[in-house]
């Protein structure tokens, strides 16, 4: 081996934060690919992992779907810690959970996809995880989510059991026939009853106690079961890496100097730079510059396949360009678009104006960009004698409206005049007299 070579291995090496020993890491690496020691691949990013090693068969997509606060998103960071996406610390808490209002409020408000490799029976697999928000508020999240997938893990929470948002869940994830797994969480707690849960979830989801896992994502017990029985029991995507480019936009989000970045689940086909693709939506063509897979950061590869999740840069500048639902085909090979997702359904309605009408278009650029990465956010033109130019916004609840309003000041240094909100209602009358 060349000296240069040498080097870098070494290199490589002594930088792995890998939990076993340096010892024992290098050569399980050397022999298995990314799998033996996935962190490396994801935090360095030098090299581009070969996406044509996880053919279909071996690709699970899958959510995680519970009530608020059932654990969810500890569940999402013991996953990644068992599968080697990341290091193993006392600091991963809410790994997936990037937005700083999530962290401040302990709660999910954006739905996370991250890839994990994990080899099970010899074979290596590729699990594309989605960490889904538990409020009803953000339920259009989760049905957005479960479009690119195949199954989902259904955490209940052992001492509290079924609440109202694990029902709503369950049939978005029913309605949708995708494999469930019950998973009970918290068993460590010691009010914690997982029999009594058992016996909910048989009474209300017909789902046999025996497919329970019990678990404590807290302390990591039984957490390996739970990556094993997605391999088992969520079936595979059905799609064809010779069919021609299928891709589902599920998700985007943008970036000042990228433009925008649009997470993709393919049904068919394969992408990579340099290929031209056209937007069935908007019927603009694009060339693609980078796409990659999430672990959870962004992570390049040369191509992605037919069944896998990740992102895909083309050079979209405008925020209307990456509609979400929208499918994306191969220029000259057109398809029938993908049916994509019923639109959310506002129910409270608030008045927002700029505390100062200079910075209107600042602000209308800041919601722009705000609402392509919450597309259930409905923004209409307003004016008010009082406060001058603004936008009537339609919300799908008051916790939805307050981390919104929250999210423009953090990430868009926006100061802003809500009004209070508002509910519409219809009224059917059985009298004309009635009417005032």
């Amino acid at each position: 081996m060349a000296l240069a070579g040498r080097t870098a291995l070494r290199w490589a090496w002594l930088r792995c934060p890998c939990p076993a020993a340096a010892s024992l890491c290098l050569p399980s690496w050397l022999s298995a690919g990314p799998v033996a020691c996935g962190r490396l691949y994801s935090s360095h990013g030098k090299e581009k992992i070969d996406m044509s090693m996880y053919p279909v068969e071996s690709v699970r997509n899958f959510s995680i779907i519970a009530h608020v606060d059932h654990g969810k998103s500890t569940l999402a960071d013991r996953l990644l810690e068992i599968t080697g996406t990341i290091a193993k610390t006392d600091r991963n808490k809410q790994v997936l959970d990037k937005l700083q209002v999530e962290r401040e409020r302990g709660i999910t408000v954006k739905a996370q996809s991250a890839s994990l490799f994990y080899s099970h029976k010899g074979v290596n697999y590729l699990l594309n995880l989605i960490d889904t928000p538990g409020h009803v508020d953000f339920s259009y999240e989760v049905s957005r989510s479960l479009s690119a997938c195949q199954g989902v893990i259904l955490v209940v929470d052992a001492n509290e059991g079924i609440q109202a948002q694990t029902v709503a869940n369950f049939y978005l994830a029913f309605e949708a026939q995708l494999a469930i797994i019950p998973v009970i969480n918290k068993i460590d707690l010691k009010n914690a009853d997982p029999e009594r849960v058992e016996k909910q979830i048989e009474k209300l989801f017909d789902i046999p106690v025996d497919e329970c896992v019990r678990i404590s994502a807290k302390q990591g017990t039984n957490v390996e079961k739970v990556l094993q029985k997605v391999i088992e029991k969520i079936p595979p995507p059905h799609c064809n890496t010779a069919d021609p480019l299928k891709a589902l936009v599920f998700d985007s989000t943008f970036d000042h100097y990228r433009g925008v970045i649009a997470n993709i689940a393919l049904f068919g086909g394969e992408i990579q730079k340099g290929h031209k693709i056209v937007s069935a939506h908007t019927k603009k063509r694009y060339e693609v510059n980078e796409v990659g897979i999430l672990t959870p950061n962004e992570q390049p590869t040369h191509k992605l396949y037919a069944g896998q999740v990740g992102y895909l840069i083309a050079g979209m500048k405008e925020v209307t360009e990456a509609q979400i639902g929208d499918t994306l085909f191969w220029y000259k090979q057109p398809v029938e678009p993908l049916p994509g997702f019923k639109s959310a359904k506002p129910m409270v309605f608030a008045g927002m104006y700029p505390a100062d009408q200079t910075e209107y278009n600042n602000l209308k650029s800041a919601l722009e960009r705000l609402t392509l990465n919450d597309s259930s956010v409905t923004v209409h033109r307003d004016s008010s004698l009082a406060l001058g130019a603004g936008w009537r916004l339609g919300f799908l609840g008051l916790l939805h409206m307050e981390v919104f309003n929250q999210r423009l000041e953090q990430e868009y240094n926006m100061s802003v005049i809500l009004t209070a909100p508002t509910v519409p209602y219809k009224a059917v009358l059985s009298s004309a007299k009635l009417i005032k």
